[in-house]
């Protein structure tokens, strides 16, 4: 199987949930229609557009980009140049569009919105991705998503190269510094989880020390976050573990200091900002007729 095919698979699996992200995305850009197009164009004018970009990065959304138009006229021919995934420059053009003019103004916002954000993500990944090559450190996403748009922005994330952390609080346990105020110490939390969560759903907690290191290790933590550590405790905390659990860094990461972490050996690095401060790109529909 290819990538490309591994991404469409993907996209079918979900396309229910992702219907419904669409359909409410277009019901708020026109709650009773486009009066605009429909008051001044044919109902039987047909156009071609493109998708342009206007910057460089890296693509993600061409499918849901598509799906907006199949919902609102299934007789719209939207054909890709380029899959999620890759790169594109300045320029380049993404996608062509033809059917009714009115079905492609009705959609052209709110396809455009989706592709742009994605994009966004899946460039911003891609960056970390890249200076971290060579290192056996894979970047994480975070659960601070988009209310009701996690799916397609942690899908974004894995087009930029990335991994995706947990999707949801049903997912894995992840005892952080909250939960500990609440439920005890570190060695009361894991046994607590490991007596009331189902076989072979991981373990993960977060410390702040060498010390609540040591103690998540021999409580039985499958995962150990390491929040807001300095560069020499992290690189304490890699030399005690020596690979017995896997170990995340997560706080203040960014680009200038995130080759440095991963040269300390972690397996994960998590950055928020991929999805809650990303940029989205510059682009445009533009009709030809």
């Amino acid at each position: 199987m290819t990538d490309i095919d591994e991404k469409i698979i993907i996209f079918l699996v979900e396309i229910e949930k992702i219907d419904l992200i669409i359909k409410a995305a277009l019901k708020e850009d026109m709650p009773e229609g486009d009066i605009t197009s429909e008051s001044i164009i044919p109902s039987e004018k047909e156009s071609e557009a493109f998708i342009l970009a206007k910057e460089e990065g890296v693509l993600a959304g061409i499918e849901v980009a598509k799906r907006v138009f199949e919902l609102i006229n299934p007789e719209v021919a939207f054909k890709k140049n380029l899959e999620d995934g890759q790169a594109f420059g300045k320029g380049e053009t993404l996608a062509q569009i033809r059917g009714h003019s009115i079905s492609l103004l009705k959609g052209e916002r709110t396809s455009l919105n989706f592709i742009q954000r994605l994009s966004g993500i899946a460039t911003a990944t891609r960056k970390f991705v890249q200076v971290v090559a060579g290192t056996k450190t894979k970047i994480l996403d975070t659960r601070k998503t988009t209310p009701g748009l996690r799916i397609l922005e942690k899908y974004a994330v894995r087009m930029g190269g990335g991994t995706n952390h947990r999707f949801n609080l049903s997912e894995m346990v992840l005892i952080k510094d909250n939960h500990l105020k609440i439920a005890g110490n570190i060695p009361q939390a894991v046994r607590k989880a490991k007596e009331n969560v189902k076989e072979g759903v991981r373990i993960e907690v977060e410390v702040t020390d060498l010390a609540e290191v040591k103690e998540a290790v021999q409580s039985g933590a499958d995962m150990i976050m390491l929040d807001n550590m300095k560069m020499e405790e992290i690189k304490e905390a890699v030399e005690w573990v020596k690979g017995r659990v896997q170990l995340e860094v997560s706080g203040n990461v960014d680009l200038r200091n995130v080759k440095e972490i991963a040269s300390l050996d972690v397996d994960f690095i998590s950055i928020g900002s991929l999805t809650h401060s990303y940029r989205s790109l510059d682009m445009s529909m533009e009709f030809s007729s």
